[in-house]
């Protein structure tokens, strides 16, 4: 992997871990509308597509909107008390700016929601530039987020990598054309991303350091 002069991150699962947040809001909406609660893991298993089709995962289409409602005007409280950072993740944005590269976030997670957790964990300071699909209309992994920030940065594909915690993510940044570094403990497990070949695999954020360290 040649020297990198963009880091673009997913958010979920990559840097912050919302996934208690995530998980309460939704059984808190499921309880409100009658439906059993389900578990942590099959909630964790079904983000990374925006929150409407994940809520679309649960409910009836009947139920659909007024599920949504609930669980966006829960979840704004919820992401406050729950969201944290992954481990390593302060270090390797604190890292890579002190190392004069440009951060980047690529979220398929609502721009509103995401703010809140920005603000939350004093985290915004650390990035260049934050692309959330509901601004541009295109939910990952179609390849026009990470296209967007590129340009934005008039930086070439080769300069710029793409590093996230699900199969979405990989298949974005392989439609993209973009190098990609798959970091495990997220939504996806290794063997969901086998078939991206040439991906870079780290157990944690603190390969994203040892990336620059080798170039």
């Amino acid at each position: 992997m040649r020297t990198k002069k963009l880091f673009i991150f997913d958010l979920d699962g990559t840097l912050v871990d919302a996934y208690t947040a995530i998980w309460k809001s939704l059984n808190f909406t499921l309880k409100k509308l009658g439906y059993s609660p389900v578990g942590f893991r099959e909630a964790k298993e079904n983000v990374g597509t925006g929150d409407r089709f994940f809520i679309k995962t649960f409910f009836k289409a009947k139920d659909a909107e007024e599920a949504l409602r609930i669980y966006r005007k829960h979840h704004e409280k919820s992401l406050k008390v729950y969201a944290k950072y992954k481990p390593y993740a302060k270090k390797a944005l604190r890292f890579l700016k002190n190392h004069e590269r440009k951060v980047a976030i690529a979220s398929n997670r609502p721009r509103y929601f995401t703010n809140i957790i920005l603000k939350a964990l004093d985290m915004d300071k650390y990035f260049d530039y934050i692309l959330c699909a509901d601004q541009i209309a295109s939910l990952k992994p179609k390849p026009k987020i990470l296209n967007l920030i590129m340009e934005k940065f008039g930086v070439i594909k080769n300069d710029a990598v793409f590093i996230g915690d699900m199969d979405i993510d990989l298949e974005t940044a392989k439609r993209a054309r973009l190098d990609a570094i798959f970091v495990e403990g997220g939504s996806s497990s290794l063997e969901d991303v086998k078939r991206y070949r040439g991906k870079k695999v780290i157990s944690s954020l603190r390969g994203v350091i040892n990336v620059v360290k080798e170039e």
